[in-house]
């Protein structure tokens, strides 16, 4: 079984325009649409059986459409996730709303949200977050929407686990996107429900991620590819030409994400 942890697609109201700026703004081709539809069917021909739909609130006004999209979706080919803003009034109407739902999890880009990760001042919001049980995926690494200010570097997220040690969290884009030797000094091996996706894997050397997946254990990894934006074809290629047992791979490709999700 495959899960691809970390997939983007859009309401159909919005697809278009999403997928248009975001392709100008990452100067990226790509690989769908943004739609549900096509997305489906890229998964066949990549192999993958299940995905998390992953979409941000990039304004509080979003969160309720977000939720409301995101749980009419078909559970046997992805597992929903709430986006939250930090910023909004309701946060906590929003979570519970949500949960609800049967959202199984969060996502978080602060990035495009305008937020640091450990910034006291949102300690209420992850504390509520912490105490529900669900994964939490945040954007780590560097973004082109915000080219000079990284919200959740190596440093922050450190921070940020060290105040929440029984958050499932996930760090995508292997715990910081173009920051992979400071991830490897700061946090792998980091105790904690702490773990890494795979997401545009592409951006990291295999030596490097040999070397993170080695060090942070094949337990907390999470095979994922950032669709539409790069794809699991590729991002399993990549890892094959690691020295991964079978079992490792295993645990990676599903049962690290089936542990998560499966409640």
């Amino acid at each position: 079984m495959v899960i691809d942890f970390h997939v983007h697609a859009f309401n159909p109201k919005i697809a278009k325009k999403a997928i248009d700026a975001l392709a100008l703004c990452c100067k990226t081709d790509p690989l769908t649409d943004g739609l549900i539809t096509t997305t489906c069917q890229r998964m066949d021909e990549w192999g993958v059986d299940k995905a998390c739909l992953l979409s941000i609130a990039t304004k509080p006004s979003q969160q309720r459409l977000i939720t409301d999209w995101a749980a009419e979706l078909d559970r046997d080919r992805f597992y929903p996730f709430m986006s939250l803003h930090p910023d909004a009034d309701n946060w906590e109407e929003e979570l519970s709303y949500a949960l609800s739902k049967g959202l199984v999890g969060l996502k978080l880009h602060p990035d495009y949200q305008g937020f640091f990760v450990d910034d006291e001042k949102y300690e209420p919001f992850f504390e509520a977050v912490e105490k529900t049980g669900i994964p939490v995926v945040i954007h780590s690494g560097f973004d082109p929407v915000s080219p000079e200010v990284t919200h959740c570097d190596p440093e922050r997220a450190k921070r940020l686990i060290e105040r929440h040690r029984h958050m499932k969290l996930v760090l995508a884009h292997l715990g910081g996107n173009y920051m992979y030797e400071q991830v490897l000094d700061t946090l792998a091996g980091i105790d904690g429900e702490v773990y890494f996706d795979t997401a545009y894997a592409k951006a990291c050397s295999d030596d490097m991620l040999a070397k993170i997946i080695d060090k942070h254990g094949a337990d907390r990894i999470l095979f994922a590819s950032d669709c539409p934006w790069d794809s699991p074809k590729d991002t399993l290629e990549k890892l094959e030409r690691l020295d991964i047992s079978d079992d490792k791979m295993e645990l990676i490709l599903c049962k690290n994400a089936l542990r998560l999700l499966e409640r």
